[in-house]
């Protein structure tokens, strides 16, 4: 969730999954995937990077909570296609977090 400015002044908290486009017409206008439309005093600049940094703490706090190990079977398990098989773009070689 994202925390965002009507042009009236008021906060509105948004979750960020639900945003199909952002322009800049000079407000900046937010297309919702239902259709609905935001207009936001927030650049498109500063939508997007409050998207990024939410999903950066997402990140994060599943990479804290996530035992010693855990991690790497956790992004393993996410790599895998329908089939069960991993892609070859995906394989992971190594824990990043934990240089295992």
């Amino acid at each position: 969730m994202i925390e965002l400015t009507r042009l009236n002044g008021t906060s509105i908290v948004l979750n960020s999954d639900l945003i199909k486009t952002a322009e800049a017409s000079p407000d900046t206008m937010l297309t919702l995937i239902n259709g609905e439309k935001l207009i936001v005093r927030e650049t498109c600049a500063e939508v997007s990077e409050r998207v990024l940094a939410y999903r950066a703490r997402l990140l994060a706090a599943v990479a804290w909570r996530t035992a010693s190990g855990e991690l790497h079977r956790v992004v393993s398990i996410a790599s895998l296609d329908a089939a069960g098989q991993r892609g070859p773009a995906l394989e992971l070689r190594r824990d990043p977090f934990h240089g295992a």
